[in-house]
């Protein structure tokens, strides 16, 4: 593998890499996907990979859910090119505007993603980062993910 097609970015000289962790959550909190990309890459270039990535989710009977209706985002995803593709799919774009005041719109209900990544970096081994190779960094994020979705299912009995 070269260092072009490592999914991490090179860190500071001297450093280990950076990187950036992408999720996917429910209303609850509970991850449906997650990525790991470099930390110098552009948030908006993860949406569409992360929204195929989405698992069915099996509920009442008839055909398996496998995307949100809506979808709420920070600014970072604001460009009228990925709100087409969102609404060329079925869903509803959340997302909020460059320019608007802070604490308006989507941001009262994306507290459960934030609270998702700080479940996230209650982790050490995801707060800081200690691998070199992104395939085991990938590997603890998903590993945490399972422990979150494990702890969501004893508190929900």
């Amino acid at each position: 593998m070269t260092s072009a097609d490592d999914p991490v970015g090179p860190g500071v000289a001297g450093q280990l890499p950076s990187c950036r962790h992408y999720l996917i959550v429910d209303r609850h909190g509970t991850p449906l996907t997650v990525s790991l990309t470099s930390g110098n890459r552009h948030d908006v270039t993860q949406l569409m990979p992360l929204l195929d990535a989405i698992p069915r989710i099996r509920g009442v009977r008839g055909r398996p859910r496998h995307r949100p209706k809506r979808l709420f985002a920070d600014r970072g995803y604001d460009q009228a090119r990925y709100r087409r593709l969102l609404r060329a799919r079925g869903i509803t774009p959340k997302i909020s505007r460059k320019g608007t005041a802070h604490g308006s719109g989507p941001g009262r209900t994306r507290w459960v993603v934030e609270r998702t990544s700080a479940w996230l970096h209650q982790f050490k081994r995801l707060r800081i980062r200690y691998e070199i190779h992104a395939d085991l960094h990938l590997g603890l994020l998903q590993l945490a993910c399972s422990i979150i979705c494990l702890r969501r299912l004893r508190t929900s009995f």
